[in-house]
């Protein structure tokens, strides 16, 4: 097998298998949670469980993250604030507002949007991958995490690290051929496609429904303030 073929295999029916894994898998744990029911209230609400769901995203997406005094939060962890953040918004940005990755999604989805400029893109995808880094060395310096973490929470910081660091030389031409560098990139993206639903890595997906739920609870106000 040429790296050609392996690559038109990679790109071709394995990444289609894999994002249709992905999809039923995912979809298979929000059914699980969502037939899990949900609790009646006994108690009236005395406020808006609307605007106590729209408060907690405002907090978690809009203000926490980059006001590091609240709640202490880079005061106490300062590694896991800077890799956390600088990891997400590099893995947000490159996914989602990257031109390459935009025109898959606008051959999946049929339609695309604007993206920033490659050198807007880069270094935030390196501040992605200094944040996994950091992330890292975090887990092994700090010895609460070092003792709770085992061979799956490894696994999954390499599921996700490989294909970043893949895409980054593959961009920029760096030790191998393109087309071996390419076909890495497609084949780690496969398999990190199918283990984030067997993985904790899914989480992603249930932040918002944790987010919307501990919003309506806490704007309801079982008593009077």
């Amino acid at each position: 097998m040429t790296w050609q073929s392996a690559l038109e295999f990679a790109r071709g029916p394995l990444f289609y298998g894999a994002l249709l894994f992905f999809i039923a898998g995912m979809l298979y744990r929000l059914v699980t949670v969502v037939a899990l029911g949900w609790s009646k209230d006994r108690v009236p609400d005395k406020g808006s469980k609307a605007g106590g769901v729209v408060r907690s995203f405002l907090k978690g997406i809009l203000i926490w993250p980059f006001i590091p005094w609240v709640k202490n939060t880079f005061s106490r962890n300062p590694l896991i604030y800077i890799g956390g953040g600088l990891f997400h918004l590099g893995l947000f940005v490159t996914i989602l507002l990257g031109t390459p990755h935009m025109l898959v999604w606008k051959s999946l989805l049929g339609f695309g949007w604007p993206t920033l400029p490659l050198p807007v893109v880069d270094w935030l995808a390196v501040g992605g991958i200094i944040g996994m880094l950091i992330l890292l060395v975090h887990r092994r310096i700090n010895p609460v995490l070092r003792l709770i973490s085992g061979p799956a929470e490894y696994l999954a910081w390499l599921v996700v690290f490989v294909p970043m660091v893949t895409g980054y030389m593959m961009t920029h031409h760096l030790f191998f051929r393109y087309e071996v560098l390419y076909t890495f990139h497609m084949f780690s993206v496969d398999f990190l496609l199918i283990w984030i639903p067997l993985s904790r890595i899914s989480h992603f997906m249930f932040y918002f429904f944790s987010r919307a739920i501990h919003g309506q609870q806490f704007g309801k106000r079982g008593v009077r303030v």
